[in-house]
């Protein structure tokens, strides 16, 4: 499970010194628990699926915090930033290529027999199930978009 996984690296972390990576498995572990708070009230559990979500939407948020950074000349920040990025990306599956993305938008298109961009929902549906962690969904709906000709 990633969630062991992240906490067997705290530890590795907290054992060699590494503050900087330290800080940013305890605010992932953070995130998760409040996830799994959130979870709870609601009587559900949280998976290593939702866990992937999670950690992806980290990486989006630290991502737009770089951009907002490098605009605003904070340098340093922005390469705070980026060293998150990394640990929180150290932990995703390997993301798909170009070309691979687009032989499984592809799949998609075929299995869910759509026939245009109303039907995008369902081709978006079937990619998120099938390749949860390991595609960039905002990349692949503009692909799925430009494939169902929209």
């Amino acid at each position: 499970m990633i969630r062991d996984d992240i906490n067997e690296a705290v530890k590795a972390a907290m054992k060699s010194g590494d503050r900087a990576r330290l800080s940013t498995l305890r605010m992932v572990t953070s995130a998760i628990k409040n996830a799994e708070i959130d979870a709870r009230t609601s009587g559900r559990e949280i998976g290593d699926e939702a866990v992937l979500s999670l950690l992806q939407k980290l990486v989006k948020q630290r991502q737009e915090s770089a951009g907002l950074y490098e605009k605003g000349g904070r340098g340093e920040l922005a390469a705070q930033e980026r060293a998150e990025i990394a640990v929180i990306q150290s932990f995703l599956p390997q993301q798909m290529g170009e070309a691979e993305m687009a032989a499984a938008i592809d799949r998609a298109v075929a299995e869910t027999g759509a026939a245009g961009v109303k039907d995008m929902g369902k081709v978006m549906g079937a990619l998120k199930a099938a390749h949860a962690g390991r595609m960039d969904f905002a990349k692949a709906g503009q692909m799925v978009r430009t494939r169902l000709g929209g």
